[in-house]
């Protein structure tokens, strides 16, 4: 994405992954909102992309005009209707996205936790930080070994 590194990010993580066709449309209705996307009636500089056919993450250049609270209201709204349509869960903060085999997979916490256990993923397991920032945090951290993640917390 084309946006400073101290751009604002947001990360919706999909409960499954997304079929190609899913995706494609999805990255159309990601493009339509943020040309349209606005704050107290100032366009906002931003992007957004689907990621590993399972994150949909929304990026803004805040130098020009910030998002306030009505326009954060309404990239919400607009990623509770992307849900609806296509059957999604972009809000469960509980399941867990890692990478194992160069694979992305979704799991639950308590799968997760089970997988752990069981020594099929460890410390050394790559795993989303949805929590990042920014840009330059999204660059950096968001695909981060499980030791040095806040998902340890819970293993």
């Amino acid at each position: 994405m084309n946006l400073p590194s101290d751009s604002r990010v947001w990360i919706y993580q999909s409960n499954r992954i997304l079929n190609p066709s899913e995706r494609d449309k999805i990255q159309q209705y990601l493009n339509q909102f943020t040309v349209q996307w606005t704050s107290h009636s100032q366009a906002l500089k931003a992007n957004a992309m689907v990621v590993h056919d399972c994150f949909l993450v929304l990026m803004v250049d805040e130098s020009q005009a910030g998002a306030s609270g009505c326009s954060i209201d309404k990239s919400v709204h607009f990623m509770q209707q992307i849900g609806q349509e296509f059957e999604l869960d972009l809000f469960d903060r509980m399941s867990f996205a890692f990478q194992k085999d160069q694979k992305i997979e979704v799991v639950p916490k308590d799968t997760f936790v089970a997988l752990y256990t069981q020594g099929i993923i460890d410390d050394n397991t790559l795993v989303f930080n949805n929590l990042v920032k920014n840009k330059k945090e999204f660059e950096t951290q968001w695909l981060v070994p499980l030791k040095d993640s806040w998902h340890k917390n819970f293993v």
